[in-house]
């Protein structure tokens, strides 16, 4: 992958969930609950790190990509707040109600975050293109995170954020689920038909000529 396409997507992932988030049907709730989640972020940076060839580059492109992605996701949330229903936009903010600085600490912590956690999940995604057994703790780290935040999520915030929410999150469990078995499956697979190519058929015995 090209380090500009590797940029590039981070810029798109910061801003699906913002944008998703305009619309009120069902399909755009779900894609921004996901996208404002931390596990495709998680997905991204392994990604990036399991595209390139070398370490260093998997890390830093991982780490920086994140970054692009936390700045991009707030910058457009401040430029285009989300206004609640059943309110309208203001052509001018009342005294005492002017924006404050919250999302510049916001890109500051989040940013900071996603640079230094994006290194060791994209090292991680570079580890997980060794073939076989070795590489698949590895390749399972993105389906343990998804299950891991769906299950949290749905035993501290299912009862108050309602249907689509708690549909989300069990989609993505499922989905988790589904993933870590066809990954360990492939794994399987892959390991017996090397080991079969390995072996070989036994030869033929040769048979006993007479004189």
């Amino acid at each position: 992958m090209p380090v500009a396409a590797s940029l590039g997507a981070g810029l798109l992932l910061g801003l699906v969930g913002p944008v998703a988030e305009k619309w009120d049907s069902p399909f755009c709730v779900a894609v921004s609950i996901v996208f404002s989640s931390g596990w495709p972020w998680a997905c991204y940076a392994f990604m990036v790190g399991r595209s390139r060839r070398s370490k260093i580059e998997s890390a830093l492109l991982a780490s920086l990509g994140l970054a692009i992605g936390v700045v991009t996701y707030y910058v457009f949330k401040d430029i285009n707040p989300t206004i609640p229903a059943g309110m309208e936009e203001a052509t001018s903010v009342p005294a005492g109600m002017e924006p404050d600085t919250s999302g510049q600490s916001q890109i500051l912590l989040w940013g900071a975050a996603a640079f230094v956690f994006g290194a060791p999940v994209g090292l991680m995604g570079n580890v997980a293109r060794t073939p076989g057994v070795g590489g698949l703790l590895f390749r399972l780290v993105v389906p343990l995170t998804a299950f891991f935040e769906a299950t949290q999520r749905l035993s501290v915030e299912a009862d108050s954020e309602g249907t689509v929410f708690a549909l989300t999150w069990n989609v993505t469990r499922v989905a988790a689920c589904v993933a870590a078995v066809a990954l360990i499956g492939h794994t399987v697979w892959s390991w017996r038909v090397r080991h079969g190519r390995v072996d070989g058929p036994p030869e033929a015995a040769e048979p006993v000529r007479r004189p």
